[in-house]
């Protein structure tokens, strides 16, 4: 087993200045975005550099399986690898191969190193979703209490008029009854007048 000290002290002084790679790039189909291979590249490669530490990415064939071999490579001679399994949908394909081989190299540089991707348009994707907000409900129509209805028959012309003009727009809730009572006793106080 190889020795990794010099390489392990410093991917850990690297990793601590590392920021997430920028999610530029868009994806019309799932209307997202991501951080593409360019993105992770700037975001790890200069960090790694600085502390002695290069990155190789070759492609290699494994019991007839495409891999992408990372390979953090530290100016002492230690190295660490990891290997990504490049997939895609169409064989003979080139651009498809090239796709799968872009993908299995951004994903296995950003995984190997430990980094996320930020939303550039402040993190979106961490924020709560808003709530709708539903319309307030009405308040309620108050129903006529005897008491109410007692007073009004009781009460003179003005006062019988607007519980009847509170009824007819809503305000206040009575029995066909009721306001058949109260537009007869209306009737009758008017002819008195």
């Amino acid at each position: 087993m190889q020795n990794i000290a010099q390489i392990a002290h410093a991917l850990v002084k690297a990793q601590s200045e590392m920021s997430n790679a920028v999610k530029g790039s868009a994806n019309p189909f799932f209307k997202s975005k991501y951080a593409d291979l360019n993105s992770i590249r700037e975001a790890v490669l200069p960090v790694l550099n600085a502390h002695g530490i290069s990155v190789l990415q070759p492609t290699c064939s494994i019991d007839g399986k495409n891999y992408v071999k990372t390979i953090l490579l530290h100016e002492s001679g230690e190295f660490l690898e990891s290997y990504t399994e490049v997939l895609f949908a169409k064989q003979n394909d080139a651009q498809a191969q090239g796709s799968g081989i872009s993908y299995a190299r951004r994903y296995g540089l950003q995984s190997f190193v430990c980094i996320g991707a930020d939303d550039d348009d402040g993190n979106k994707a961490n924020e709560k979703p808003k709530q709708k907000l539903n319309p307030p409900l009405p308040a309620p129509i108050p129903i006529m209490t005897d008491e109410q209805f007692n007073k009004a028959i009781g009460s003179d012309l003005d006062t019988i008029s607007k519980f009847l003009n509170a009824i007819s727009n809503g305000k206040l809730k009575a029995t066909d009854g009721q306001k058949t009572i109260l537009q007869d006793q209306l009737h009758l106080l008017s002819i008195k007048e």
